[in-house]
């Protein structure tokens, strides 16, 4: 009787909990003729829209350390090129629109592949196309040939809340098409210096390798998040700790990608910082949340707006803000052109302010024009829309290529780097005379909250 009561209880607050969409919770042990509590209606007509990504690329075997250096290739007779290798991966990714073939994936799971093929859950299997990418939301867009697709429509992720129960669906280590579940752990995860722009949802819904691109989805089989990464300290696996990229977010990277083929990240003009108690009395204002304008560079859409240091940005375009972090994400998916409303309180009062964005200027190049011990990378001057914009001088690394001499020295998107060979360096246009004619490079550098020293060799 004991356990009969325990299930009792225990049906009753999954009920509760879970809000499941069910006519009603069985009760087993009633009869073989009551129906089980399942998701397997919701999965049925959402796997379909959920397809298996494998890609291959061409990549340089560097097994001998001569091979950097032309003298000693010259001197003991080795080829002009390494030897290369074939590199395959796997991943997921999710139908976005039946009609068109479109391909919603990350972009680590396709960058730099020469040859991406889609397995659909009927089984046909075709190649694919590179649409556009976003490398610093790791959001990429890619279009097959199929008909008969089945897509997964888009939730609104911004009515999110931590404790909805939530499935992801894709392929982890190639086994196949996979199901897991668990709830939204947390929301608004930025920081990790995973992405350039980060916004995710944080679930413990189990997330492995092979997951990457594939679908988060509700209840009601909607696209809420594309799962993107997994905290793993020292490798440990699975922990309960995986990431996904908000929809709202892919749908803004991806109105640009059809429409550009590319982001264009907007630009305000302005530096923030989150509102703490302490500057929320010094501003004269109640607000707890929102961002804090620090400093509004001139001839910028701020400066014509009308903005000043202390006002604290509470809302854009009638979304309210949580940080600085979450209205720099905001500001640089908007379409450049477009008019922004921006909510603020000054001087403990409300006001409204409207003014068009621009978009960014930021100067970058390859690592080819720099040094080849830097080959793989491509570098940015850090922008006025960037976080570290006046705290940190350096060089910001925008991206690193896989198995490129950089990165197998260390160097990690989103580092930041602020000296070499102990010279320390400012912008773009400074780092290129100190690593000319350098055998070696000591590249100091900013990664979060820690400072490192590379040796380049």
């Amino acid at each position: 009787m004991t356990h009969v009561k325990s299930a009792i209880l225990w049906l009753a607050g999954l009920s509760l909990i879970g809000q499941l969409a069910f006519a009603a919770l069985p009760f087993p042990w009633l009869g073989s003729d009551q129906k089980m509590p399942t998701l397997a209606p919701m999965l049925d007509s959402s796997k379909p829209a959920v397809v298996n990504i494998a890609t291959r690329a061409e990549v340089a075997v560097r097994d001998n350390p001569l091979m950097n250096d032309p003298f000693f290739r010259r001197f003991f007779n080795l080829p002009d090129r390494p030897r290369t290798r074939q590199a395959q991966s796997l991943g997921s990714g999710v139908i976005f629109d039946a009609k068109a073939g479109l391909v919603l994936t990350n972009n680590h799971v396709i960058q730099r592949a020469d040859e991406i093929t889609v397995s659909l859950f009927d089984g046909r299997t075709m190649q694919a196309e590179v649409v556009g990418t976003d490398p610093a939301t790791d959001v990429a867009l890619i279009k097959i040939p199929a008909e008969n697709l089945r897509a997964l429509s888009l939730a609104d992720s911004d009515k999110l809340a931590v404790g909805d129960f939530v499935v992801a669906i894709g392929n982890p280590f190639g086994l196949g098409q996979t199901v897991t579940s668990g709830i939204v752990s947390a929301l608004g995860r930025s920081g990790l210096g995973l992405e350039g722009y980060e916004n995710f949802i944080q679930t413990d819904a189990s997330i492995n390798p092979g997951n990457s691109g594939g679908a988060l989805v509700n209840l009601r089989g909607e696209l809420v998040g594309i799962n993107t990464a997994i905290f793993s300290p020292q490798n440990a696996g699975n922990i309960g700790i995986g990431f996904a990229i908000p929809s709202n977010l892919v749908k803004q990277v991806t109105d640009h990608l059809l429409k550009y083929g590319e982001v264009r990240r907007a630009y305000l003009g302005v530096q923030m910082q989150d509102i703490t108690p302490d500057l929320a009395d010094a501003f004269n204002t109640d607000t707890q949340t929102g961002a804090v304008v620090t400093r509004v560079l001139p001839d910028s859409a701020a400066e014509k707006a009308g903005l000043k240091v202390g006002d604290v940005v509470t809302a854009v375009n009638n979304v309210s803000l949580k940080n600085a972090a979450n209205m720099r994400n905001t500001i640089g998916l908007l379409m450049v052109g477009q008019t922004v409303v921006l909510d603020i309180v000054r001087d403990g009062k409300a006001k409204t302010l409207k003014t068009k964005i621009t978009e960014t200027q930021v100067q970058s190049t390859a690592s080819q024009n720099v040094h080849p011990k830097l080959g793989g990378v491509t570098f940015e001057d850090i922008d006025q829309t960037s976080p570290y914009y006046g705290r940190i001088e350096g060089v910001l690394i925008y991206r690193v290529e896989p198995d490129s001499p950089a990165w197998q020295a260390g160097l990690r998107a989103n580092d930041i780097i602020i000296a070499v060979n102990q010279r320390p360096i400012k912008n773009l246009e400074a780092l290129k005379p100190l690593v000319q004619n350098q055998s070696d490079l000591i590249i100091r550098l900013v990664r979060g909250d820690r400072t490192l020293r590379l040796l380049l060799r």
